[in-house]
């Protein structure tokens, strides 16, 4: 069963007036549900407190991955499994596996990373992700508010005390 969330959100016109409320709302200790821009924010993250993403640690390992694969592969089907000389070349020609290990690197770190992210920020096949705004996707900012963790009014009062365009109350499912 799905759990309901009560959510009181904030709609912005502008990236630095969606700065400037997130950087008051954690002076005053409010707890933030989340932020939401249809682009990166620079600055944002250290604002939110958020550590910085490990997921390129995570394409490391996919492209060591690919190059393994690409290289391994390619020794054992020419030395072991199929050993033709090509033009005179040794069975073991190493400088002609460099570009298939190459583009075998960048589609293993390619797809796995992307795999990953989508694990990771649970928008996977089958997921239904609720959405405030359709217009947060397109051009406008959003800081939200759970009403469990902030009394509903405080929250309205102090998005009201920022540049804020538009304020909602939504229940959305969680």
């Amino acid at each position: 069963m799905k759990k309901r969330k009560d959510v009181v959100y904030g709609i912005y016109n502008d990236e630095h007036d969606l700065l400037n409320a997130v950087r008051s709302a954690k002076d005053k200790g409010m707890e933030i549900m989340d932020v939401y821009s249809p682009f990166p924010v620079h600055g944002l993250d250290p604002i939110l407190g958020l550590k910085e993403s490990r997921l390129h640690i995570a394409g490391f390992f996919y492209g060591l991955v690919g190059t393994l694969t690409a290289f391994l592969g390619m020794t054992w089907i020419f030395t072991k499994d199929w050993p033709i000389i090509f033009g005179g070349k040794p069975y073991w020609a190493v400088p002609s596996f460099i570009p298939i290990t190459f583009e075998l690197t960048v589609l293993f770190a390619a797809i796995g990373m992307t795999i990953s992210f989508y694990v990771v920020s649970g928008m996977g096949f089958g997921v239904d992700n609720f959405i405030l705004d359709d217009r947060i996707s397109d051009d406008k900012f959003c800081l939200a508010f759970d009403k469990d963790e902030v009394d509903a009014s405080a929250a309205k009062d102090f998005l009201e005390s920022t540049n804020v365009e538009e304020i909602h109350e939504k229940v959305v499912k969680a």
